[in-house]
């Protein structure tokens, strides 16, 4: 786990001096297009860092999609480190710079309204991506979010096997300013209620914190004592690496932890057998639709070739979407996943730390 979090640590400091380099160039290159073609920007605004996904998957896949799509299209970037006033300011700034669409993944999806609904009336289009931000959002892409809750508490009710009806669970859910974590949670509650005996403790997580998860995992121990839950469902897999620490300290063994995200240092979890399962959601295909989208706004045209259904959020009813299905990877099927799809090579899972648990998962 020392190994992890020093890694988490030192990817965090190089992903902050990216976006510094990043920023310093975009305000370069926003002078030299200020003759007329600002038409041709389109802005991407991610939440956060934490998540390993949006820096090394999101950013480089949305923009090698607009790219293919719009090769003089410039892409102006920033992720907000989970700060929903530093998102604001990026919005507005990107506004101010004559950017026409914006890809937006909301910090806080309920506070960008008015930010959104400010934007439309000048002109600005919106696709809302991975998280449904509220306000007149254009085009929405993302996964069905309450099928991936019921995906988790399947996965948990497997990984229980025989025991499951007797089982007592702890369950640590996201943030409550993302949409999504309430619809993972609802999902999750869906089948668990149903299928487990008991849900013995259950705490939200501000910002997915790995290291307040960490806590509510030790508070929770205290409180229910070391036999007193037989499984712990985690949102995401950057929670479940705090609550697997927080289980090791105890000398806690063989209890189920299921996560989300297939991050690498949670398929390396699962290989190594400490977390049961994580739930996959391909990346690329999320990535090109909210890009395709965003050039077909920026040329006048319709997003409804690129979805397939509608969704309503609070403010808005109809909104044109694409929903993508996940799937439940154990150390079983990763093979046939995550590798299959080429988002890691086995060596990449399979470091010397890994290799003799690899080579007994048949990861060669």
């Amino acid at each position: 786990m020392k190994a992890m979090t020093r890694r988490v640590v030192i990817g965090t400091a190089a992903i902050a001096m990216s976006v510094s380099l990043a920023a310093c160039g975009e305000a370069g290159s926003g002078n030299e297009d200020s003759g007329g073609s600002d038409n041709k920007m389109i802005g991407l605004l991610l939440p956060e860092n934490k998540t390993t996904r949006y820096e090394a998957f999101d950013r480089p896949l949305i923009t090698k999609k607009i790219k293919e799509l719009c090769s003089e299209c410039e892409v102006k970037y920033n992720n907000a480190s989970q700060d929903t006033q530093q998102q604001k300011k990026q919005f507005d700034a990107l506004i101010n710079q004559g950017v026409k669409v914006i890809i937006l993944d909301a910090v806080d999806a309920t506070a960008t309204r008015s930010w959104v609904d400010r934007a439309a009336k000048d002109g600005v289009k919106v696709v809302a991506y991975d998280r449904l931000a509220e306000g007149d959002i254009s085009g929405y892409v993302s996964y069905d979010n309450e099928k991936v809750g019921e995906l988790q508490g399947k996965g948990m009710v497997q990984a229980l096997g025989d025991d499951a009806k007797d089982s007592r669970v702890v369950m640590i859910n996201g943030s409550p300013t993302d949409p999504n974590a309430a619809l993972f949670k609802k999902g999750a509650h869906s089948v668990l209620d149903e299928q487990v005996g008991e849900i013995v403790y259950e705490s939200d997580i501000p910002d997915w914190s790995p290291d307040e998860a960490n806590k509510k995992m030790a508070a929770a121990i205290t409180s229910l004592g070391k036999d007193g839950f037989d499984a712990v469902y985690s949102a995401n897999d950057g929670m479940a690496g705090g609550i697997i620490t927080a289980l090791q300290k105890a000398g806690i063994k063989d209890v189920p932890v299921g996560g989300q995200d297939a991050e690498l240092a949670g398929l390396q979890r699962i290989v190594r057998g400490t977390q049961s399962f994580t739930i996959y959601k391909a990346i690329k295909p999320e990535a090109d639709t909210a890009a395709s989208m965003a050039v077909s706004l920026l040329n006048g045209e319709s997003v409804e070739e690129h979805t397939d259904t509608t969704v309503d959020s609070k403010s808005k009813k109809g909104i044109p979407s694409k929903l993508y299905s996940a799937e439940i990877v154990t150390k079983d099927n990763i093979k046939d996943t995550v590798i299959k799809d080429g988002v890691y090579e086995v060596g990449e899972i399979c470091t010397s730390r890994f290799a003799k648990a690899c080579a007994e998962a048949g990861l060669k």
